[in-house]
């Protein structure tokens, strides 16, 4: 592992670092319009869909490059780049490896435009997050025009306010292999048929949904990928989660946060700083990061190799789901009664960020695969431990 940096690597590090001191001013300076402009400048730089091929309208990045933009737009807690989430971090690049021209010319330009948002219709009722487990069943008219779908997906982030969808369906069952007979479909949500019933975590949050779909037409011109390819597409599309290095960088800041809390609470009558087993726990904290820091450059290593990435991201997302829980816990519990508020209370710690953060743990644990479900991955296909279940 090398850590150094090319010229022009570190060049691109200065270019980004000279465009956030031009263009990103304090939170307290920015206008109504500052979001806007914001995406459209870094729109116009294409650093929206950076890694992605020019042909397309991305940036046509190196893997490198994109780490260093990453981090740097997370050192300057500088808005995202680009609005459309999911349709950035897999959607996209599964149209770009399997869709045709013409998905690529109707869909593409409005996610690198930030106009549209996407979810994933993968995990269901009694299937959780084995996804070769599905049930959602989509069959063909008899013109052959169309797919009708019906089935339900749960645990859906963001439903509640996209426009599309990128859904599994079924549509062979009598297959020899699980993974076999599953065809991806991209599905408009005002599709009729389409019903989204929003779920609330404790926080009163609603980024989850249940989208039940009842003899929902889709046209077959939305297919992603050949019929029964639909494994293999979202496979393909879940691998551009990449090293994470953003993420960490992100984590950092919140210790930082975190440490903030600390200097200004006292414990046993003193201040919290100097207790012993609150110093303790901030370093945990602190090792923990840096050990996904350091997976995460592991990972950088093997795309830059050309080699492509596997099981082994679930490590990082193992740490990250229980860090942040407990990262959350420990800012509620250092802060006592008042740890407890939400926005609103009367003694409301940083304006209950942390006791909001702490209710809302299904979203970081459920969010990417149950730690059960990476744990599960880590065993089987990196330790070579025999299968859950088995004797």
């Amino acid at each position: 592992m090398d850590f150094e940096l090319s010229a022009s690597e570190e060049a691109f590090r200065q270019e980004v670092r000279d465009f956030l001191k031009e263009n990103l001013p304090p939170p307290r300076e920015r206008g109504p319009n500052f979001l806007s402009e914001w995406l459209t400048k870094v729109r116009a730089k294409r650093w929206v869909g950076f890694s992605w091929p020019k042909e397309v309208g991305g940036g046509g990045g190196s893997i490198i490059e994109q780490a260093i933009l990453k981090e740097e737009m997370a050192l300057a807690k500088a808005p995202p780049l680009g609005m459309s989430m999911m349709g950035l971090a897999w959607v996209g690049p599964g149209i770009i490896q399997y869709g045709t021209d013409e998905q690529k010319q109707r869909f593409i330009p409005d996610i690198l435009d930030s106009k549209v948002t996407w979810c994933t219709g993968y995990s269901e009722p009694n299937h959780g997050s084995d996804l070769a487990a599905i049930q959602t069943k989509a069959e063909l008219t008899a013109d052959g025009k169309h797919y009708v779908v019906n089935g339900q997906k749960i645990w859906t982030s963001l439903a509640p306010w996209a426009d599309w969808i990128i859904l599994l369906t079924r549509t062979q069952f009598d297959v020899d292999v699980k993974h076999k007979g599953i065809t991806c479909l991209l599905v408009d949500m005002k599709t009729p048929g389409v019903e989204v019933r929003p779920i609330e975590n404790m926080a009163g949050d609603r980024h989850f949904a249940e989208v039940f779909f009842t003899n929902a037409k889709v046209p077959v011109e939305n297919r992603l990928g050949k019929e029964g390819e639909g494994w293999m597409v979202t496979v393909s599309a879940l691998a551009n989660e990449r090293s994470s290095i953003g993420e960490v960088t992100q984590l950092y800041d919140k210790l930082d946060t975190l440490r903030d809390l600390v200097k200004r609470s006292k414990k046993n009558g003193q201040p919290a700083s100097n207790d012993q087993s609150t110093r303790r726990r901030i370093a945990e904290f602190e090792a923990k990061i840096a050990a996904m820091k350091y997976n995460g450059m592991r990972y950088l290593t093997k795309q830059l190799k050309g080699e492509p990435l596997s099981s082994e991201t679930s490590v990082n997302k193992l740490h990250r789901a229980s860090l942040e829980i407990d990262m959350d816990d420990f800012a509620v519990a250092l802060s006592g009664a008042a740890g407890l508020e939400l926005a609103g209370g009367a003694e409301a710690v940083d304006k209950g960020k942390w006791a909001k953060a702490s209710l809302g743990w299904p979203n970081v644990v459920i969010g990417g695969g149950t730690p059960n479900i990476q744990r599960n991955i880590i065993a089987e296909r990196i330790l070579g431990l025999p299968k859950d279940g088995s004797d």
